[in-house]
């Protein structure tokens, strides 16, 4: 049976894989077009095989006994705002809340400890335009498909991931975390191109939050969309050593 590790590089909470990245992988396992939705159910453990097993309607991760996530085929219906462009993300990024929040500052995506050519350190902050917040983000070699020019489908899924976790204020006294993401990726992204990532808010449902967000290229294009839910959790339900 198929298997894969989460290498530490690619946590999100410091004992546990970025929801995004997880995703990617696991829906890299239904080889289709089109959309697919990943829903979370544990935190995805680092430096551990975990099995992937053909379920109704799509496939699923298991670490044991224990279901960590499920992945199926969806329609994905989304009209992303008009993007910034890449100087006004840049400038955007200067407002990222993370910088004070320092929730996950490793973490391999927002993780604003992370250097240059090891974590994405994609920060997105208010474009100060209509709830929109962006980012730049310039993919470099380590993020490459085996045959190389353009970065893998993983890391498109993890670059839409953490954005959305910042369009809509931080609840106070809680964290969030991924909980289900669909995604469409529309086009590649090439080693080295400046592209911009853009987030925002779709709705509120008690403790879930719903946003969306875009990956677009240097040439404006929309290369994916992505539908994020995310689930408000007491801080100390996430281990941090």
């Amino acid at each position: 049976m198929p298997s894969f590790e989460v290498d530490r590089r690619f946590c999100g909470p410091p004992q546990s894989g970025n929801g995004g990245y997880v995703a990617g992988r696991l829906a890299s396992f239904l080889e289709v077009n089109g959309a697919v939705a990943v829903r979370l159910f544990s935190p995805p453990a680092l430096g551990k095989a975990l099995e992937v097993l053909a379920i109704d309607g799509g496939v699923g991760l298991f670490d044991g006994e224990t279901t960590v996530a499920q992945a199926r085929t969806v329609e994905l219906s989304i009209e992303p705002p008009t993007p910034p462009s890449f100087a006004d993300a840049r400038d955007a990024a200067k407002r990222f809340r993370g910088f004070e929040d320092r929730v996950f500052p490793g973490c391999f995506v927002c993780g604003f400890e992370r250097q240059e050519g090891d974590g994405l350190r994609i920060f997105p902050g208010d474009t100060q335009a209509d709830g929109l917040f962006a980012a730049p983000w310039t993919p470099d070699a380590s993020l490459a498909v085996e045959d190389g020019g353009c970065v893998g489908p993983e890391f498109i899924w993890a670059a839409l991931d953490c954005p959305g976790a910042f369009a809509f204020p931080q609840p106070e006294g809680k964290i969030i975390l991924l909980g289900e993401m669909q995604v469409e990726i529309l086009g590649d992204v090439e080693l080295g191109e400046p592209c911009v990532l853009t987030s925002w808010k779709i709705g509120q449902s008690g403790r879930k939050h719903t946003t969306g967000s875009a990956i677009y290229g240097a040439d404006g294009t929309c290369r994916g969309v992505a539908q994020g839910v995310w689930i408000e959790i007491e801080p100390d339900a996430v281990p941090r050593d």
